[in-house]
């Protein structure tokens, strides 16, 4: 894929000394056409551009690299002046002048403070000038490296922009995760805490029973919340979530299982499932199972209530795929831009439970597994498929 050089032609273009210093190198050397060219291992484009005698080019045009002296300069680094190709020993019979028609030519390379070649300031001329002498390469060489200058003031500009920006995110995920984790753990915790105080005023066995029911329900709520802390960090910290990824035979079972789970937490909803699997598959099972149990628990929270949610699992010759839809309201589309975000959620529900990181979660491990997840919501349903190559 040709590589984009848009943001150097803007970062030419945002230097307003540019145009002045082509507007000097035409007036002090008579030469008629001035650029800078971005200058890479097999393309030529113009980022500044100035033409009094027709050349055609302006800023983001190319010429073939191969049909440009520029390329000879990318690999020397060195200066080429030629004052008059016909009787230039060198140049008379190279293929650049008699393919653009030049007499004259000038170029120097632009060096980045790094070291790296950026490209070149140029400048052509259908008639003989003089060029190879002291005053015009200095102030060739003067230009060239005031370009490099601005060229490196503003690439440290956009990474000092872009840290601070990161450095804001970071800062407000930071806030955001420390409000949602108090908010969401309160509850389950005085849950447990009302709980405890209830048990040492009962000795009712049928009561003590139910008290220690709803702590352990709250319990696993918070096991459940530390869990997706824990992906959620690994998954920043860790440059995503780990695998442990091999043949998977029993992922049938897996999923049958925590499908199983949710319909005996939720007696009262319906939850269908349908999966048509052979053979082992490579990849995480836990992790895949992960992933359907946020994705079910997910449907069910934001799913219509008298509707069921809807599992389907399968593979193809070259591809797993796994899809949960419910009915229900449509995800905005505002929304269903930023769903896989930490925090992010389709709704606000007040009896909504959770971090707000399943979805997220559900994301980095389809990523993990080199996949996509992807949804697609609209008045009849909201489905959400995870499709991983095989």
């Amino acid at each position: 894929m040709p590589q984009d050089f848009s943001k150097d032609v803007a970062a030419i273009a945002s230097i307003a000394a540019v145009p002045t210093i082509l507007d000097v190198v035409c007036r002090t050397t008579g030469m008629g056409f001035a650029a800078v060219a971005r200058v890479s291992e097999d393309r030529w484009v113009a980022c500044g551009v100035r033409d009094e005698i027709g050349f055609g080019l302006q800023p983001g045009g190319e010429l073939k690299i191969e049909t440009t002296i520029c390329h000879e300069i990318r690999e020397h680094r060195a200066v080429v002046v030629i004052d008059n190709v016909a009787e230039d020993p060198i140049y008379r019979t190279h293929h650049t002048p008699q393919m653009y028609g030049l007499q004259s030519y000038i170029s120097i390379p632009i060096i980045l403070p790094d070291g790296r070649f950026f490209g070149t300031l140029c400048a052509i001329d259908p008639r003989p000038r003089s060029l190879n002498n002291p005053a015009t390469l200095g102030m060739f060489k003067l230009f060239a490296e005031l370009i490099a200058f601005h060229l490196d003031a503003h690439q440290q500009l956009a990474a000092s922009q872009a840290s601070l920006a990161s450095e804001v995110q970071n800062s407000e995920i930071r806030e955001q995760f420390i409000a949602v984790l108090g908010h969401d753990l309160r509850n389950p915790v005085a849950s447990v805490a009302a709980g405890l105080n209830l048990l040492d005023r009962t000795e009712d066995i049928a009561k003590i029973r139910k008290l220690t029911g709803m702590m352990r329900h709250s319990l696993m709520r918070m096991s459940g919340l530390i869990d997706d802390v824990l992906d959620f960090a690994r998954g920043r910290l860790g440059g995503g979530i780990q695998l442990d990824r091999g043949d998977e035979p029993e992922l049938k079972a897996m999923l049958e299982q925590v499908v199983g789970e949710l319909r005996s937490a939720h007696p009262d909803r319906e939850v269908l499932s349908e999966f048509d699997l052979s053979g082992p598959i490579d990849c995480d099972g836990a992790r895949i199972a992960q992933m359907l149990s946020n994705l079910v628990a997910n449907g069910l929270t934001h799913g219509a209530e008298d509707r069921p949610v809807t599992v389907r699992a399968h593979r193809a010759r070259d591809y797993f795929e796994l899809s949960v839809a419910n009915a229900g309201e449509p995800i905005p589309l505002v929304v269903r831009k930023e769903l896989f975000k930490p925090f992010v959620r389709a709704s606000a529900k007040p009896s909504q439970q959770g971090l707000g990181l399943g979805l997220s979660i559900c994301s980095e491990i389809a990523k993990a597994h080199g996949g996509t997840l992807e949804v697609v919501s609209d008045a009849g349903e909201t489905r959400f498929t995870f499709r991983m190559p095989l």
